[in-house]
């Protein structure tokens, strides 16, 4: 019953919030803008490329291999706390999560994944 009060009070502050961002765009927007400054992209500078243009393959790969190593980071705090209380059994756990992105890096380093050109 508190959980749902809680996600209530939640609910009513974002609705709150979400009035206070349009009552504050509606009283400080400027209503009479010239076209270039219309243009949703760089400033007011026209668009060199459509925005539903398609981007390299190695875009992909190299947002895939920044979240594995990423995620590497968001996983070693919570190890980092409770490692004091595991001791060995949450260090060889660690140690077998590392080696498997190891293997992975060296993967990718064989695949010439790093390099750019």
């Amino acid at each position: 019953m508190a959980g749902i009060g809680a996600a209530l009070v939640v609910f009513l502050a974002a609705l709150v919030a979400i009035g206070v961002a349009q009552w504050v765009w509606a009283v400080t927007a400027e209503r009479d803008l010239t076209v270039p400054e219309r243009v949703p992209f760089a400033g007011g500078v026209e668009p060199e490329f459509h925005a539903w243009n398609r981007f390299h393959i190695r875009y992909y790969a190299m947002a895939l291999l920044f979240l594995a190593f990423d995620m590497e980071m968001v996983f070693m705090y919570p190890w980092a706390v409770v490692f004091v209380k595991e001791g060995l059994l949450a260090l060889i756990e660690m140690l077998m999560f590392i080696l498997i992105l190891v293997v992975g890096m060296v993967y990718a380093w064989r695949e010439k994944s790093f390099e750019w050109a």
